[in-house]
């Protein structure tokens, strides 16, 4: 007799605790690649419902369907640099809780990042310059960097930083702008039809930890 198909999660804590049952397996070394053969291509060949909502860092390392070990039209992600919040990022989240219903938007930072390390070096005494693109998203991380040195002003010794700490504060920033931004993302939270996960990704681990949530998990 064959087994039914396990039933699909549909509250932010069910959906928290698949994505890390997920991430369990990738990190051992055991994942199940579901959901991803020639009938769930043409299962959603008209339509999606996918169980999250990602918005990463778009460093090529942070694979959010590899990392959590989900399939084809599991995982509505948006990626930019440094995970910045943007009109654009706002809109689609948006559009993933308010049109698609998922009950999980998950933030997900990482350790080592590029942009983190380029936004504590443009604070330094003789900082190269940036093209204007990357200034401006690096600057949305200044913040982060100089609750971490303690001043406000003036050059910093960038080499005395932690970085990993400015991009747990810059993550719980992303977080945070999310929800106030945001007044369908925090009537939805208040609703408790959805929550916000900040994560930390280790790349040499391969594990997602959490360090913050808005919501009911």
């Amino acid at each position: 007799m064959s087994q039914s198909a396990p039933a699909r999660p549909t509250t932010p804590a069910e959906t928290w605790r698949e994505l890390r049952a997920g991430n369990a397996r990738f990190t051992a070394g055991t994942p199940q690649h579901p959901r991803q053969d020639v009938d769930r291509r043409t299962e959603l060949a008209n339509h999606q419902r996918p169980l999250v909502a990602i918005f990463g860092c778009s460093d090529s390392r942070l694979a959010a369907e590899i990392i959590f070990d989900v399939g084809l039209g599991d995982a509505f992600v948006v990626r930019n640099a440094g995970q910045v919040i943007s009109d654009s990022v706002l809109g689609s989240l948006e559009y993933a809780v308010g049109v698609l219903g998922v009950p999980l938007i998950l933030v997900l930072g990482h350790d080592h990042c590029g942009a983190v390390r380029a936004a504590i070096d443009s604070q330094g005494a003789e900082p190269d310059p940036l093209p204007a693109h990357i200034s401006s998203l690096v600057d949305r991380i200044v913040p982060a960097v100089r609750r971490v040195a303690g001043t406000a002003e003036g050059p910093i010794d960038t080499e005395s930083i932690d970085a990993g700490y400015v991009g747990r504060e810059h993550l719980r920033d992303t977080v945070a702008e999310l929800v106030e931004r945001s007044e369908l993302i925090s009537d939805a939270i208040a609703a408790g039809t959805l929550a916000v996960v900040g994560a930390n990704y280790r790349l040499l681990e391969g594990r997602a930890e959490t360090d913050i949530a808005v919501g009911r998990i």
